[in-house]
């Protein structure tokens, strides 16, 4: 898979050497509460990547891709992709990035371009974006690349001891605008 390039971001399937940088942010509980993957440890992040296919597009496999700053060569955050459903023609979205580059653009920027690559060079047909309702951070940010509200399921998955609800958000290919 090529690189996804943006004026401020390169997206890349991520690499066993990222797994410290990875590790480091996903590790950290208080600031990732809302987040389903907490890394017991940096074998356990090397070990996951490892494992990935090394083609993507491989139906219900979650691969993780590396949100590098190329301003800094440094990475900031992290994207799950999984492919889904019939001939793998959908796909689940997902977005972590580091503290220290939250609120500054980086997850709308990264987002976008993924979800234009999606659409565009993988030629999906429906993304979908599956959001915990009191992460209002992620919620606003996906509505504000024009994913819809299509469910909100109550208590309806076991995150850390407790009974979680979660909101489906998803866009179809036809209702991407590329601006």
């Amino acid at each position: 898979m090529e690189n996804i390039e943006t004026d401020r971001l390169v997206i890349r399937l991520a690499k066993p050497d990222d797994a410290e940088a990875i590790y480091s942010y996903r590790s950290d509980f208080i600031e990732n509460k809302y987040q389903g993957w907490f890394p017991d440890s940096v074998k356990e992040v090397r070990d996951y990547i490892n494992n990935m296919p090394k083609t993507i597009d491989v139906a219900d496999v979650c691969f993780q891709f590396a949100i590098i700053s190329v301003d800094e060569n440094r990475l900031i955050g992290d994207m799950g992709i999984i492919f889904t459903n019939h001939k793998n023609m959908q796909a689940e979205i997902g977005c972590t990035l580091h503290k220290n580059y939250k609120g500054k653009g980086y997850a709308t920027e990264a987002l976008k371009a993924m979800t234009n690559y999606l659409f565009v060079s993988l030629d999906k047909h429906r993304i979908v974006a599956s959001v915990d309702p009191r992460n209002t951070a992620s919620i606003r940010l996906i509505e504000r690349l024009g994913f819809r509200k299509e469910a909100h399921f109550k208590e309806s998955y076991y995150l850390r001891g407790e009974w979680a609800d979660d909101i489906i958000y998803a866009m179809l290919k036809r209702e991407w605008v590329t601006n």
